[in-house]
């Protein structure tokens, strides 16, 4: 039998050991790039450092546009919106009640160009759907009628379903948000500084300062680490389990042919032994040898009363049939015992 347990719990502990130790590294990263304090101080470290791209620089600003949308249910105005559509019903199960349930119906996300402004210069982001650490506000989620008629409602009820409400969740990221980006820095074709996902490396579009996203990083790196290090032992201690059950396993059956073996031996001296004597030991002989044809080839104590299905072998008492696995004459498994009774 497989130990799926401990074989489990030991790819648990390797994967979190590497999602541990790609936290780290992301955080030792993002300790090296290059900081930038004012933003139009980018385009002179793009200058001077022309020979050493791709740049990964860190910045922070508000976020701004020149185009904003304006969401349909809350107001607000963002660069990025995503617009949901939940329908949310009753199911009628095999138990005779009803249980609540959703289903996806729209999603939709817009976005325009937008960038980063802290009073001395702007910087485009691209991409940042993509980037790590993004989270969109919660607008509004507006509850409406399914707005279903009579008998689209009866034939919903009829296959167990009944529709109640339709949920829209509008989900933005509004103007005037703060936000601290890594990425690599770059100069399109007409000059504008932009800041994408480089092909090597983080990109974080976040609302934590650099310092509290290192901070962060450096916390789960430590957690994924712990939580390696105890599954790991979890797995090696079950798995080390399973492997002295097996021995012990393979240690007991091979102790139990042993003495198959042996009590086969002895058979034929004490037939030789018996057929030697007088006439009436002979016949004391025999009597005793067919007890020892009923006896347990196991202990040679009871007598056997035991079947073993399916080979039907019938060589061992219910107590030595009960620590078998497979049949003591024919070596086939064991899949049932079944006790026999004689008049």
């Amino acid at each position: 039998m497989v130990p799926w347990g401990g074989i489990s719990c030991c790819l648990s502990g390797a994967a979190l050991f590497l999602l541990g130790r790609s936290r780290g590294s992301d955080a030792e990263v993002l300790k090296s790039v290059a900081r930038v304090h004012q933003l139009d101080d980018l385009a002179q470290l793009l200058d001077a450092a022309c020979k050493v791209l791709p740049l990964v620089v860190t910045v922070t600003g508000r976020v701004g546009s020149d185009t904003p949308i304006s969401c349909e249910y809350s107001g607000l105005r963002g660069v990025i919106v995503e617009e949901t559509a939940e329908q949310h019903l009753l199911k009628h199960n095999d138990a005779g009640s009803w249980k609540q349930d959703s289903a996806l119906l729209l999603s939709t996300c817009k976005e325009v160009p937008w960038y980063l402004d802290d009073g001395t210069g702007r910087v485009y982001v691209i991409g940042a759907r993509g980037a790590t650490g993004l989270v969109l506000t919660v607008g509004s989620e507006v509850f409406e009628e399914a707005g279903r008629s009579i008998v689209r409602r009866t034939l919903d009820y009829l296959p167990g379903l009944k529709m109640l409400v339709v949920k829209r969740t509008e989900r933005v990221l509004p103007t005037g948000t703060p936000l601290t980006v890594v990425g690599e820095a770059v100069r399109d074709d007409v000059g504008t500084i932009q800041i994408q996902r480089p092909h090597k490396g983080p990109f974080y579009v976040s609302h934590k300062t650099i310092d509290q996203l290192i901070a962060y990083l450096g916390k789960w790196a430590r957690w994924y680490k712990y939580a390696s290090m105890g599954f790991s032992v979890v797995g090696v201690c079950l798995l080390a389990k399973h492997a002295f059950h097996h021995i012990m396993g393979r240690r007991r059956r091979w102790k139990l042919r042993k003495r198959v073996l042996a009590a086969a031996a002895k058979r034929p001296g004490q037939d030789n032994e018996g057929s030697d004597g007088k006439a009436e030991n002979e016949s004391d002989g025999t009597k005793k040898h067919r007890l020892m044809q009923d006896l347990c080839v196991i202990c040679l104590e009871q007598d056997y009363n035991s079947v073993f299905v399916p080979c039907g072998h019938m060589c061992c008492c219910t107590v030595c049939s009960s620590h078998l696995t497979n049949c003591p004459l024919c070596r086939r498994r064991i899949e049932l015992v079944v006790r026999t009774f004689r008049h």
